[in-house]
């Protein structure tokens, strides 16, 4: 029996269109706050070659190509996102395709660097996804990834509280009950798998690779102070990085 696709969210109207304002999505790299944490994370990629699980508009792929990449394979879901990422792209050594990460096949040996941005969240069989990401990857190659912190894909709805002082809380509802949950981000009924850290990192051990670096990301003093709106970052993590080597 085929495996169902995974939910497509990104390719309904009103998802795509809320998802295309936001300032990361205008942009790029530059306006993600955790960008440069996570750059710090990657190899040299001159003469690499390297796949973006998914890749969404496309912006780390040109990025890396522009860092002196080899090739660069974005792969995505959604329709979408993949059509603006080829409309913005001109570099030959950038190359889009369409495909489920839940069902992903990759060539054994193929590639020096695995990096994804955002999606291993609303994968359900990570472990598979993980352990095909392993024998792709040369060995020494590198897996860098972020993800939504297990923290953050486990709040009770509707996400924060307000206390009496005023100040925001981030209540946390069965932590250690792994799955689907349900939530309203941008469009209602997006669903996400939540993992518990040790989960996540115990499967990318289990696979084979070697943790290299762990970043449970929060905003710097400095990027407070440009941006305020930032501070809420500093109740709760959002985004967990990770680095790691096959």
């Amino acid at each position: 029996m085929e495996r169902e696709l995974a939910q497509n969210v990104y390719d309904t109207p009103e998802f795509f269109e809320r998802y295309s304002r936001l300032n990361r999505s205008v942009h790029g790299l530059d306006a993600a706050p955790e960008w440069p944490a996570i750059r710090v994370l990657l190899p040299d990629l001159g003469g690499r070659r390297i796949v973006d699980l998914g890749c969404g508009f496309g912006w780390f792929a040109r990025w890396a190509a522009t860092q002196g990449a080899a090739h660069v394979l974005g792969i995505d879901l959604s329709e979408k996102m993949l059509s603006r990422a080829r409309a913005e792209t001109a570099d030959p050594a950038v190359q889009y395709v369409k495909a489920d990460l839940e069902s992903l096949e990759l060539p054994e040996g193929a590639f020096d660097l695995a990096y994804s941005s955002l999606a291993f969240h609303y994968i359900e069989d990570f472990g598979r996804l993980v352990r095909t990401v392993f024998r792709a990857l040369v060995p020494g190659a590198n897996l860098v990834f972020t993800i939504e912190h297990p923290i953050y894909t486990a709040p009770t709805a509707p996400g924060w509280l307000v206390r009496e002082d005023g100040r925001k809380t981030w209540p946390i509802d069965r932590y250690a009950v792994e799955g689907a949950r349900i939530t309203d981000w941008l469009a209602k009924g997006v669903v996400k798998q939540h993992r518990t850290l040790g989960t996540t990192l115990n499967t990318l051990i289990g696979a084979g690779f070697a943790i290299r670096h762990v970043q449970e990301w929060h905003p710097t003093p400095e990027q407070v102070a440009a941006q305020p709106a930032l501070a809420e970052e500093l109740e709760r993590p959002m985004m967990l990085l990770v680095a790691a080597q096959r």
